[in-house]
């Protein structure tokens, strides 16, 4: 009785927290991405997808484990481990093959259809409650992003085909995350992540390895590492602590910084259309943070 309102308020107040969480994994996956973006043109994508991830977990396992101890990697469900670390690792194969045929704008706006399929999965398999607020600012920051990258009528190609494959699985493996975190600590999915990962992204390295040409070079893979495991470990945070529902419209914000991104590195030049769309999807954000809060502090019903 008390208990229970207890645990749900505790777990209530924590939706306001994991928003952050998601939003600063959004800034670490941007910087992370434009790294890779950087590398990949002179080193074989394979040996940059396990740089990232094995940088990653020599970190995590330097910062982690003399806190936590081995007891970290008990755990009574290694084949969900397995499992996710096979989708993660198909989702990150499919939107690399997508941006590979198909121009960057079109891959985004299927990409970004992700947190749709994680809010329909979460509603359906896991049973979360999803409000009209949180539906309707899922909907509405998903046309921000069509406003921006505005896909064409050949947005069924094979490429796209590949990028919907990756929204899907990135979708459903947010999902997992939500549920898997009710019986695994953050630290012990994100080390379980890296640890796999690693291990699969180390067999593509049979396609082409090159040391780095410089320390340069050699500084950007350690940024890619560090910033892909504070992104890896925030987001799983979110998700960790506050329903997938109420979290996930604020990976649109990673659009944002990509913008930002492209422009101060590339010299890509924002349209009228990034613009309003940027502003759709920021917008979106705020007004479910305002109401998120709101529900926080809002005293409780009288029986």
């Amino acid at each position: 009785m008390s208990t229970g309102a207890n645990t749900a308020d505790s777990r209530h107040d924590r939706i306001p927290l994991g928003i952050l969480y998601m939003i600063g994994a959004t800034v670490m996956f941007a910087a992370s991405s434009a790294l890779s973006k950087w590398l990949v043109a002179s080193y074989p994508p394979g040996e940059v997808l396990f740089v990232r991830t094995g940088i990653s977990l020599i970190l995590l396992a330097i910062f982690m484990v003399p806190t936590t101890g081995f007891a970290v990697f008990r755990t009574a469900r290694i084949g969900a481990h397995a499992s996710r670390c096979l989708v993660q690792g198909a989702a990150q194969v499919c939107l690399i093959l997508a941006l590979s045929m198909m121009p960057l704008a079109d891959g985004l706006a299927i990409n970004f259809s992700a947190p749709l399929f994680t809010t329909l999965i979460a509603a359906f398999v896991l049973r979360e409650t999803v409000g009209a607020v949180r539906w309707g600012a899922l909907l509405v920051g998903f046309i921000g992003v069509l406003i921006v990258t505005k896909p064409g009528a050949d947005t069924f190609t094979p490429g796209a085909l590949f990028a919907l494959g990756n929204a899907v699985l990135y979708g459903g493996l947010m999902a997992a995350v939500r549920s898997m975190g009710k019986t695994e600590s953050a630290e012990t999915l994100v080390l379980f992540q890296h640890l796999l990962l690693t291990a699969l992204f180390g067999c593509l390295l049979v396609f082409g390895l090159r040391w780095p040409d410089n320390l340069f070079d050699a500084g950007l893979m350690l940024g890619i590492g560090v910033t892909n495991v504070l992104a890896q470990y925030w987001w799983t945070q979110a998700l960790h602590i506050a329903p997938a529902s109420a979290v996930t419209p604020f990976y649109y914000f990673l659009l944002v910084w990509s913008i930002v991104l492209g422009f101060l590195v590339w010299g890509d030049l924002p349209t009228l259309s990034l613009i309003v769309g940027s502003l759709i999807v920021v917008g979106c954000g705020l007004v479910l943070l305002w109401h998120e809060q709101r529900k926080a502090v809002a005293p409780p019903q009288q029986a």
